[in-house]
């Protein structure tokens, strides 16, 4: 019965672990680019009361035995990369990316970092960077007299500026894809940071080696389904309400056994 209370405890907190998940999800429901989390939990070590195939007489041993076990535990909490839908903004400097990859920024460190949210602006000098300032890479300068920008499929940036007829390319923008995009490390402000298990960034045009395409005036949403995520806050609720009422019927056994010289 003492095993029992640390098993439901167990189902407890792995259960607040993922209505965590879940509330961070469903609270980035409406973020540019956000990608979905999923807890994933593992089973704990067995104790076992009866070894499968033990000797049970001389010629005969146990068809099974008698394990039970000891809870459960957190293994990963992992991001989901599937495509959230893209809507339309009409604004030149929104780019949604069909497909792989990720945009490359430069954080304030010098440190690149990786985002699927194309929600860029022209600071003072001209440089397409995040709302939080963070210059795109490769950069890309918007000169100041242009009067219109066009971002094609391939990532290429051309301008038409005052006084000219033909549209000037200042630069393209090259995307960066991962052997494994799920081992990222998310540092939030819709970033990621490479790490030992997401492999080494590698760069590419657009549209070439598997990589997405651009589309200009589009934004990728999140790929947060709010009734999936719902429905998933229901079940974990319920699972960590059973749980409790397992710690519950184990309390009770135990001040029954308490009881029993009265």
């Amino acid at each position: 019965m003492i095993r029992a209370l640390w098993t439901a405890a167990s189902g407890m907190q792995a259960q607040q672990l993922n209505m965590d998940v879940i509330s961070n999800n469903l609270a980035n429901s409406n973020t540019t680019g956000f990608k979905k989390s999923r807890a994933d939990f593992q089973d704990l070590m067995y104790q076992n009361l009866k070894t499968t195939g033990a000797p049970a007489t001389n010629s005969t041993t146990t068809p099974t035995g008698i394990q039970v076990g000891l809870g459960v535990k957190p293994a990963s909490v992992s991001k989901v990369f599937t495509a959230g839908s893209i809507t339309q903004t009409g604004n030149e400097l929104d780019i949604a990316i069909e497909g792989d990859g990720f945009f490359q920024v430069q954080q304030a460190d010098g440190t690149t970092a990786y985002t699927r949210a194309g929600t860029f602006k022209k600071d003072g000098t001209g440089r397409m960077v995040t709302p939080d300032g963070q210059p795109l890479l490769p950069e890309i300068i918007i000169p100041s007299n242009a009067t219109k920008i066009n971002i094609g499929t391939d990532g290429t940036v051309s301008v038409q500026q005052a006084g000219q007829s033909a549209p000037t390319t200042v630069g393209t923008i090259q995307l960066a894809s991962f052997q494994n995009p799920s081992g990222l490390s998310a540092i939030g402000r819709n970033l990621f940071q490479q790490s030992d298990s997401s492999g080494t960034a590698t760069t590419g045009t657009a549209g070439l080696n598997g990589l997405g395409t651009l589309d200009q005036g589009y934004l990728e949403q999140s790929n947060v389904s709010v009734v999936e995520e719902m429905v998933n806050m229901i079940v974990g609720q319920r699972a960590y309400e059973i749980n409790s009422k397992a710690v519950q019927a184990a309390d009770e056994m135990l001040q029954q056994a308490g009881n029993l010289k009265r």
